[in-house]
């Protein structure tokens, strides 16, 4: 088995993601599997070197190894755009010019009723979306959008979808239909004219690529793991098993983020906390 632990050099790591990291780590060794580390930095205008730096000390803090080299998704641009010009090819995606205040205006119309909120954010109404399929050569700094209905009638079985989700006392088959995909998710982003790519496309080549067998994750990623077991299906890629855990919060409930320094990794070591002192705080 191969688990993974796949943050964004975006800012401090923080108690949130040492549950996460150290749920992957400890499930590789308790089943003698591998332990892998991905540092997702598509998002070139917010990624910066000192915070990946960090990520290597605060988990190697923890007490955390992985192999070397550590697949960076910066330098993994030709394999995204060559899975885009796949899609493309097929006639399942079209560029999109629609800002979000466009989407949110055209959403809030009175004739388009109840707004309706997925896990790629607000159901895209459609706007951009061609009567036919786009031709010729795939634009490469533009806005991608899969067409969902489309890419439903390309797939060769049922339009039932499916995959096995696990968790501390159960472990259980997850179903869901292609029309919740249309209704509840639209036509996700797939490329993001100025990353090259997106979460949805990159995360989904690069467990592939990197043979993760089981995927951990925040609860909050749940929806969107329906995305990426279509785009798996599309593309002809494994689907692994998924372990979804709960989210490490604040007094008042809402979930840790990075601008959330307080409890940061970094801070905690400084003021001497241990390893284990940090397990016993997140409950591990």
């Amino acid at each position: 088995m191969r688990c993974r632990f796949a943050p964004s050099p975006t800012g401090p790591l923080h108690l949130g993601h040492a549950y996460s990291a150290i749920i992957a780590y400890d499930l590789a060794k308790e089943l003698s599997g591998t332990f892998l580390l991905r540092i997702e930095d598509i998002d070139r205008s917010r990624a910066r070197p000192e915070w990946e730096q960090q990520i290597y000390d605060d988990l190697h803090w923890l007490g955390l190894e992985w192999p070397l080299p550590v697949l960076r998704q910066s330098d993994r641009l030709a394999t995204y755009d060559k899975a885009l010009d796949d899609l493309w090819d097929r006639g399942l995606l079209y560029p999109c010019t629609c800002s979000r205040r466009d989407i949110q205006d055209a959403i809030s119309a009175p004739q388009e009723g109840i707004l309706s909120i997925g896990p790629d954010g607000p159901v895209y109404p459609g706007t951009c979306r061609p009567v036919h399929a786009p031709t010729g050569p795939r634009p490469k700094a533009a806005n991608l959008r899969l067409n969902m209905r489309l890419a439903l009638q390309a797939l060769s079985h049922p339009t039932t979808f499916e995959f096995e989700e696990t968790g501390a006392t159960h472990c259980e088959t997850i179903q869901f239909a292609g029309a919740e995909l249309v209704t509840e998710v639209g036509d996700i982003v797939v490329a993001r004219r100025d990353m090259l790519t997106s979460y949805h496309l990159a995360v989904t080549v690069d467990d592939s690529a990197q043979d993760i067998t089981h995927v951990t994750r925040g609860l909050d990623l749940f929806e969107a793991t329906k995305i990426h077991v279509l785009l798996q299906h599309l593309m002809g890629l494994p689907t692994p098993v998924y372990h979804h855990h709960s989210l490490i919060r604040d007094e008042n409930g809402k979930r840790l983020a990075k601008r959330d320094d307080a409890r940061a990794l970094s801070k905690y070591r400084s003021e001497g906390v241990t390893p284990a002192g940090i397990r016993e705080m997140i409950g591990l």
